[in-house]
């Protein structure tokens, strides 16, 4: 990997109603990452967080169903052009959410640099509603779906092009929670998804194989968006959605060491940490002890 990385706070709460997902850039930088990734003799530049304007009020548009749009467009546009040029620049850049609405940002800065790019989902959710599928109107149930230019034109827009990524180029890795949309899409595009159940039934190391595998000889990069609630709610408890019986703790670090062996991440996002919900910020410090694994810490 790059020995260069830029940090990005995303303030960001705006892609759901449950509030304190904001700190959540706060609370990962208090849990020590700067300190974690500079004893791996990273150069690290923290670039602070983006300015997130906020509604008066919390508010769902009648006619597309989503809630906060403005908002959430315009901070995304934001974070694509501080993302754009931090790999200008030839450095890895490292986002810091937020709840996961801000994919859409990240991979519009991201994807203009590649060819195809691909992308690592390691979520709960799928991520792939639209405003006529979603349930509650939450951006942050749409970033995947924006981000293969499914959805509303103010989002699948951002960064002036659409679509950022390829349906075969994307690995959803921990579902166990997906909307009927959702399957529908995911079936349509034919996108490659690890449930819980092929988790289980084939073990981690082998889904990370075949993960890596798939994606090293297709792409020319590939984005790691990392949703906390990934892994279950036993070892990450401060998140907004969480979804019982997820990846384990050591499941997730076996994970990240596998990419980091592989060395093929080239950018990444951890989002959806909430410190109001968490117990003693260890949702943050299990997100920094990732980071760690996926910069290449060892144990020997």
């Amino acid at each position: 990997m790059k020995k260069g990385i830029s940090l990005i706070g995303v303030p960001m709460d705006l892609g759901q109603n449950r509030r304190g997902v904001d700190m959540g850039p706060s609370a990962i930088r208090y849990a020590g990452v700067i300190e974690r990734l500079e004893a791996l003799n990273y150069e690290l530049d923290d670039l602070g967080d983006i300015e997130i304007s906020r509604p008066d009020r919390f508010e769902k548009d009648d006619k597309s169903n989503l809630r906060n749009l403005k908002e959430v467009a315009e901070a995304n546009e934001k974070l694509a052009e501080v993302v754009d040029r931090v790999v200008e620049q030839d450095k890895f850049p490292l986002v810091l959410g937020g709840d996961h609405s801000i994919a859409i940002g990240t991979l519009a800065g991201v994807a203009k640099h590649y060819q195809n790019l691909g992308v690592i989902w390691y979520d709960a959710h799928g991520d792939l509603n639209t405003g006529e599928t979603s349930p509650s109107g939450n951006i942050h149930g749409m970033p995947l779906a924006v981000s293969l230019g499914i959805g509303h034109e103010k989002l699948i827009n951002i960064g002036g092009y659409e679509p950022k990524i390829c349906p075969e180029n994307i690995v959803i890795i921990g579902a166990r929670s997906l909307d009927a949309g959702e399957r529908e899409l995911i079936r349509e595009k034919g996108i490659k998804v690890y449930t819980m159940h092929e988790i289980d039934r084939l073990g981690m190391s082998a889904v990370m194989e075949e993960t890596i595998a798939y994606l090293k000889d297709r792409t020319d990069g590939v984005h790691l968006s990392l949703d906390l609630d990934g892994l279950d709610p036993h070892d990450a408890p401060g998140v907004g959605t969480p979804v019982i019986g997820g990846l384990s703790y050591r499941e997730s670090h076996l994970a990240m060491e596998m990419l980091a062996e592989a060395n093929i991440v080239t950018s990444a996002e951890f989002v959806e940490v909430n410190p109001i919900l968490d117990e003693k910020n260890k949702t943050a410090s299990v997100a920094v002890g990732l980071m760690g694994s996926l910069f290449g810490e060892k144990l020997l």
